[in-house]
């Protein structure tokens, strides 16, 4: 009699179906495990997530300091730093860049120093190295003056024979800063300008600055702002002169008449050069000319006049000879 219940109970079907179901949990489970395993090639997903990564970055080096008081040279302006922690915190630290490096000199005194490069806002999972860990910096004394700027050109660029009127600049006058030491080492601040070769019209660029000291040697300071508006006219000046007709070489055996069928010119050149030239001589060569003839001589230039318009005399030469 007391088997007959526990009997009953593994006949029910219900318990049958049960057991099958749990069966086929377990099997689903296992092959599941098994491909997972087979695709991640054995490597658990928790050690997935959490897998190390290394990188390295370069990143602004930030100066703390009294910038109305002090000034500082010397320090590179980045520094790489290598991260190394999760992957996707490394990932996310690197795309955001939610972290700075920098240099504290708030109670530095002034000189040359080797000071501790220093990070703040990274996650304190991840850890990291600087390079370089430690950077050298020359504190000084801040100093600003107000300066005018000269100009500096190569007069022997400009063709022959054209003016070159007074160079100018805009603003003509830029505030420079910088350390103490440096600022008070400045000779001048110049704009050159660089002249092509033969240059024959007005120049006009946008030109950098330069601060120099008294041996031209350029110094470290800020200019501001750092280039001019420079110009510098160059033109030609013109006048018109009479020609001067001097044959030579004459046969003594004949007679000429030597005539220009123009008698002046158009010079363009130097106005300083123009104005002390009052005719223009042409040397008329007569020599092997037995007859009549028109020809043309080319105008001798003078120095600083740059061409003549016409460039060349038409000359009618008449010949008669003494023996007729």
């Amino acid at each position: 009699m007391g088997c007959g219940p526990m009997k009953s109970f593994w006949d029910k079907r219900w318990f049958i179906r049960v057991v099958s179901l749990l069966f086929a949990i377990l099997l689903v489970v296992y092959i599941d495990s098994t491909q997972t395993g087979f695709v991640t090639q054995g490597e658990p997903k928790k050690t997935r997530q959490t897998a190390s990564e290394t990188q390295t970055i370069s990143v602004p080096l930030q100066v703390s300091v009294d910038t109305d008081k002090y000034y500082v040279v010397g320090y590179p302006e980045e520094v790489k730093i290598t991260l190394e922690g999760s992957n996707a915190l490394v990932t996310s630290t690197v795309n955001t860049q939610s972290f700075r490096a920098y240099i504290d000199l708030t109670h530095k005194k002034t000189g040359k120093q080797t000071v501790k490069v220093e990070v703040s806002g990274l996650n304190s999972q991840l850890s990291y190295t600087i390079n370089p860990a430690r950077v050298n910096v020359d504190i000084e004394r801040r100093k600003s003056s107000t300066m005018p700027v000269q100009i500096e050109y190569n007069k022997n660029a400009v063709a022959d024979g054209y003016d070159i009127g007074t160079a100018s600049v805009d603003p003509q006058k830029v505030e420079v800063t910088g350390a103490k030491g440096e600022v008070n080492q400045i000779d001048q601040i110049v704009a050159k300008l660089g002249l092509p070769n033969g240059i024959n019209h007005s120049y006009e660029r946008q030109v950098m600055l330069v601060a120099e000291d008294s041996k031209g040697r350029q110094l470290n300071v800020v200019i501001n702002p750092s280039t001019v508006r420079a110009r510098l006219p160059i033109s030609l000046s013109h006048k018109k002169v009479k020609l001067n007709l001097k044959p030579k070489n004459e046969d003594s055996n004949k007679v000429y008449s030597v005539t220009a069928k123009n008698d002046e010119v158009t010079l363009y050149g130097q106005k300083s050069t123009l104005d002390k030239i009052k005719k223009l001589d042409v040397n008329v060569d007569l020599k092997g000319i037995d007859s009549s003839t028109v020809k043309n001589y080319p105008l001798v230039l003078p120095k600083g006049v740059a061409r003549a318009d016409p460039s060349y005399v038409q000359i009618v030469i008449k010949v008669k000879s003494l023996n007729n």
